[in-house]
């Protein structure tokens, strides 16, 4: 995609969703740091449904600290590799008390020196909890990235990387929200939609999937 088609395809985005959110339930950063960590392999669905109840109980580092490992398990057992995120979520709160006064740092470096804190949700964080321009690429913003043209590459740091030069200004702090919610449900993985796609023109993938046939009426 040239330029002018890169911001076409960020206004028809804006103008179809003009305040793109996280599907994540959160109540303040720390929260939102938590649900981003839990939420590695798993669906934003799946977190919510863990987190409800969490997050009416806990709201801070240190509720957490005192909640414990053992008592963070029970809360986010459904979820994929909960053993692992619930010590790492002890020990970045452990952390945060300690060193940070009870604090989400708005810095991604330093996010990312918490344990269970990568790159990508350290991106989210700072982005959607503090406004800052960052892109945090997902397995469907990867996809979205390579398959349409916008930003090719063969690594998510390498789609990061591409989106960080191509995204216009007026679009730079939405930019991953519209990519995220625009690859989970119209630029599916095994089929994308094509059909229904509100800059297929723009998009270099072929061929386009055409809208699934109806069943035809059987006669009387």
């Amino acid at each position: 995609m040239n330029k002018a088609q890169i911001f076409d395809f960020f206004s028809r985005l804006a103008e179809a969703n003009p305040a793109p959110v996280t599907e994540l339930e959160y109540g303040n950063p720390y929260q939102l740091l938590v649900a981003v960590t839990l939420s590695a392999q798993a669906t934003d669905v799946g977190v919510n449904k863990a987190t409800r109840a969490l997050f009416r109980a806990v709201t801070t580092p240190q509720q957490m600290v005192d909640l414990g490992e053992e008592g963070l398990k029970q809360h986010i057992k459904t979820i994929g590799l909960f053993n692992t995120k619930a010590k790492n979520v002890i020990g970045l709160s452990e952390i945060l008390v300690r060193d940070f006064g009870g604090e989400v740092p708005q810095d991604r470096d330093t996010l990312t020196t918490l344990p269970g804190v990568g790159r990508k949700t350290a991106n989210v964080v700072v982005n959607t909890a503090f406004g800052q321009e960052t892109f945090a690429v997902d397995t469907h913003i990867f996809r979205v990235g390579n398959r349409t043209g916008l930003a090719p590459g063969k690594t998510v740091l390498a789609v990061e990387e591409k989106l960080e030069k191509r995204v216009p200004g007026p679009f730079r702090r939405d930019a991953h929200h519209w990519l995220i919610l625009h690859g989970r449900y119209v630029c599916k993985a095994r089929r994308p939609e094509c059909w229904r796609c509100i800059v297929t023109d723009l998009c270099r993938f072929k061929p386009k999937t055409p809208a699934p046939k109806t069943a035809t009426p059987k006669a009387a």
